[in-house]
């Protein structure tokens, strides 16, 4: 580690690489804003860590890593925001949700995807079948290729995972 990088500092940090950063960010995303707010959160990840800035041998490739990060939950949430509005769209005409609902509505269900992204494909994809549409485990064995004993696990597997998960955060 050089001598430099062991004395840098959270306003040398942010003051040797934001540009840099910024550039970066917006190149991938291509809107300014959402860049900016993205790169303010990767800074302010890096304040709220307990860490030696100066222990950091790799600065760029670090705020990149943390930054990458950030572009994939944007990525996710966003997908998972159009989700829920195409699905609003496909229904009939009610009254449509306030702003707040709508709000909550796609928090939760940006809680429920990330949930259930660290499950193993299959797993994933019979628990979704069987609580989003409703298709018994027989139809669902035979989609996923697999015996309806099988899918009893992966439901098992799947609840047991959104439970250990519901306790963590609680």
């Amino acid at each position: 580690m050089s001598a430099t990088a062991a004395n840098i500092g959270f306003e040398t940090l942010y003051q040797d690489h934001h540009r840099w950063l910024h550039r970066l960010v917006l190149r991938r995303l291509n809107c300014a804003d959402t860049a900016a707010d993205l790169v303010h959160d990767t800074f302010l990840r890096l304040l709220v860590r307990d860490q030696d800035l100066g222990a950091i041998d790799e600065p760029r490739a670090y705020l990149n890593h943390i930054a990458n990060g950030l572009i994939a939950n944007h990525w996710r949430r966003r997908d998972v925001e159009q989700a829920y509005l195409e699905a609003l769209h496909q229904r009939p005409p009610v009254a449509s949700p306030s702003p707040e609902t709508r709000q909550i509505v796609i928090d939760t269900l940006c809680q429920i995807d990330a949930m259930l992204c660290d499950l193993p494909a299959k797993v994933r994809q019979a628990f979704l079948l069987s609580r989003l549409d409703g298709v018994r485990y027989a139809q669902i064995a035979i989609t996923l290729g697999v015996s309806e004993r099988m899918v009893k696990k992966y439901m098992a597997q799947a609840m047991l995972h959104c439970l250990r998960v519901v306790e963590d955060v609680a």
